[in-house]
């Protein structure tokens, strides 16, 4: 069912991972989706033939975050191929796992920069583009929630205050109709989490034992989630942090 017809999508970081299937399902449910990449161009590339091979339409756009002028360029980019946006996605991020006395401040600057900063001036500098009525998602972690892998302390700080975004750009929307929500996943099994989640059935095992639902999570699982929020049948969800963790958060 296209229930995304005649709209138009981006996703950041849409190359590859949690990005990648949330691209292909909005382009399955009827959506254009403007795929972002950082660096992959190839992977970026990969992600529209898959998109366009389900029949759907998308195009790749290349802008590395966290840099001076990163917002402006990615609109740049964007208005070569579409006029104007009804879904936006901020779903880019990085990780820098470390204990909390060896967390060194360049890296710091670097998650903010990408996975805080980023967000907020994307969506701003995107306004003129975003259309009434239109969507944003924004992709956060479990872990602002639960300190469960303290060697993420610095990641899950930047995410905190991502999903504090949400909730104060809701507000700041709502006059045109727009809906601001995050989506939270727990452990999933993307490329990023493949060294150590994939090295071993203990590693498995132990991940799919956090979870409620006795499982790891899937991209399909988020990709899901931010359908629905893209979608009509969403329309009085706003200002919402949703747990796509399979219940991992004690």
């Amino acid at each position: 069912m296209r229930t995304l017809t005649g709209r138009t999508a981006l996703v950041t970081g849409g190359s590859r991972g949690i990005g990648r299937a949330i691209a292909e399902r909005l382009g399955r449910d009827g959506a254009r989706v403007a795929v972002h990449y950082g660096v992959n161009e190839t992977a970026a590339k990969e992600t529209v033939t898959a998109i366009e091979t389900a029949g759907g339409s998308a195009f790749a756009i290349g802008q590395e975050l966290g840099v001076p002028g990163d917002a402006e360029g990615l609109w740049a980019a964007f208005d070569r191929h579409a006029d104007g946006l009804d879904i936006l996605v901020n779903n880019a991020g990085i990780a820098a796992p470390a204990a909390f006395g060896e967390v060194e401040e360049a890296a710091y600057d670097r998650l903010f920069a990408v996975n805080t900063k980023a967000p907020f001036f994307v969506t701003q500098a995107g306004l003129g583009r975003l259309r009434d009525g239109g969507r944003v998602v924004n992709v956060s972690t479990g872990l602002s929630r639960a300190a469960l892998m303290p060697e993420h302390i610095a990641y899950a700080m930047s995410k905190g205050a991502l999903d504090l975004f949400t909730s104060y750009l809701s507000k700041a929307l709502g006059a045109r109709g727009i809906t601001v929500n995050t989506v939270a996943p727990g452990i999933v099994d993307t490329d990023i989490n493949a060294d150590w989640l994939r090295g071993s059935d203990e590693a498995w095992a132990g991940a799919a034992a956090i979870s409620a639902l006795g499982r790891v999570g899937r991209p399909s699982d988020i990709a899901d989630v931010v359908a629905f929020l893209a979608s009509d049948e969403a329309r009085a969800v706003t200002g919402h942090w949703i747990d796509a963790t399979n219940g991992s958060l004690p």
